[in-house]
C-alpha cells in the first residue's frame, strides 16, 4: 500500500504521520531471504531533534519490515557526509542510503559514486542540488527526495511576518539564521525578503545566527542583538530552536511584546502559540518525512522511484500556524 502525502488534502501533520505509520507495510526483502536489508541513514546531526524524529520514524518502520538502519552522524561538519558516503560504499554492506545533509550540491560527486555502485539513494529534509524551489530529485539516479522546498518555507515565514506587522509602521524585524550560508537558510531568506519587500514599513534591522542545536546559541545571539538594537517588534527564526533561545533572552530583558515567528511546528511552538508567547509558526512534519523516506527507499529497492515528495503540501492552512488555528496542529518533534 503506497500512500502519497501530496494526495491527502487538509489534514494535520499528526494525522498524516498516523496514516503513514499504519497499514503501510513494505517488503524489506533481503537477497538471501534470511537477513535484514541494511540501509545507511546519513544525518546532518544526531543531536538535531528534527532529524532525530525522522530517524525514529524510520527505525519504527524498519523493525516491522526486516530492515536494519545504521545511523552516521555528520555533526554539522562540512564535507563529512561525502566521506560517510564513501565509507558506506566501501563497506559493501548496504543496499541504500537515506541522506540529510547541509552540504547541498557539494555531496553530489559522492552520491554519484554510490549510485554507480548500485546503491539506492533517498534525499531527506535538505536539498541536494542547485534548485531550491522544488522537492524533486536533482541528481540523476536518486530515487526520491522528501522535503519542503526552502523557498516555500521562506514564503510562509514572510507571509506570517507581513501579518504580524500589519498594524505597525514602522515594523522593525530581527532575522535569525540557523546556519547562515547553507542552501536552506539562503533560500528561505531570499523568498522571505520577496514577501516583505512589497511592504515599505517593514525593515530588517538586525541579523543573528542561532544554530539548530538547543537554546544557548540563539539566546546569546539575541542578547548581542539587544545590545545594539534594544527596540524591535518582530523576531523571525529559520527554526524553532532559535525562537526558543530568543524567547529566553527577551523574557530576561523584559521584552515581552516582541512577536516571535519560527519554523517547524514543534512542541514549544505549539505550546507558545497556545499561551500567547509565540505569534506564529510554519508547520513541519519530521515524523511524516521519516515514514515517507523509508517507504520511498523500500519502493526504490523494489524498482520504483517516487520522485519529489513535499509533505507540507497537505497541511492545514498551508502550514501557517497562528493562535487562531493552533488547535488544528499536533507537534511531531521536541524543538
Amino acid at each position: 500500500m503506497r500512500i502519497r502525502a501530496r494526495a491527502v488534502a487538509g489534514i494535520s501533520a499528526a494525522s498524516l504521520a498516523l496514516a503513514m505509520a499504519s497499514g503501510c507495510a513494505v517488503s524489506g526483502k533481503s537477497d538471501s531471504g534470511d537477513g535484514p536489508v541494511k540501509i545507511a541513514y546519513l544525518t546532518a546531526s544526531a543531536a538535531n531533534t528534527w532529524l532525530t524524529a525522522s530517524g525514529k520514524a524510520m527505525q519504527e518502520d524498519a523493525k516491522k519490515n526486516n530492515v536494519e538502519i545504521t545511523t552516521f552522524d555528520a555533526k554539522f561538519t562540512p564535507g563529512a557526509a561525502a566521506k560517510q558516503v564513501q565509507d558506506v560504499i566501501s563497506s559493501g554492506q548496504y543496499k541504500g542510503i537515506i541522506i540529510a545533509t547541509v552540504d547541498g550540491a557539494g555531496v553530489i560527486p559522492a552520491l554519484q559514486k554510490a549510485i554507480k555502485a548500485g546503491l539506492k539513494v533517498v534525499v531527506l529534509n535538505q536539498i541536494i542540488g542547485t534548485e531550491l524551489d522544488t522537492a524533486d530529485p536533482q541528481v540523476p539516479g536518486v530515487s526520491a527526495s522528501v522535503l519542503a522546498p526552502p523557498t516555500a518555507t521562506g514564503e510562509r515565514v514572510g507571509k506570517l511576518t507581513v501579518d504580524a506587522c500589519a498594524d505597525l509602521d514602522p515594523c522593525r524585524v530581527v532575522f535569525m539564521y540557523g546556519q547562515k550560508g547553507t542552501p536552506f537558510d539562503t533560500a528561505l531568506r531570499s523568498t522571505f525578503d520577496e514577501q516583505i519587500g512589497a511592504h515599505p514599513s517593514i525593515t530588517v534591522i538586525a541579523e543573528g545566527q542561532g544554530g539548530f542545536l538547543g537554546t544557548d546559541e540563539p539566546k546569546k545571539a539575541t542578547q548581542d542583538i539587544l545590545q545594539a538594537h534594544p527596540a524591535f517588534d518582530v523576531l523571525v527564526g529559520t527554526g524553532d530552536q532559535q525562537i526558543r533561545g530568543a524567547h529566553l533572552a527577551l523574557k530576561a530583558a523584559g521584552k515581552t511584546d516582541v512577536k516571535l515567528i519560527g519554523v517547524g511546528g514543534s512542541e514549544p511552538a505549539i505550546a507558545g502559540l497556545k499561551d500567547g508567547t509565540w505569534w506564529g509558526d510554519v508547520a513541519g512534519a519530521p515524523e511524516t518525512e521519516g515514514h515517507q523516506a523509508f517507504e520511498a527507499m523500500m519502493n526504490a529497492l523494489d524498482g520504483t522511484d517516487d520522485g519529489g515528495i513535499d509533505v507540507t503540501e497537505s497541511l492545514v492552512d498551508d502550514g501557517l500556524i497562528t493562535q487562531a488555528n493552533v488547535d488544528e496542529f499536533t507537534p511531531q518533534w521536541a524543538g
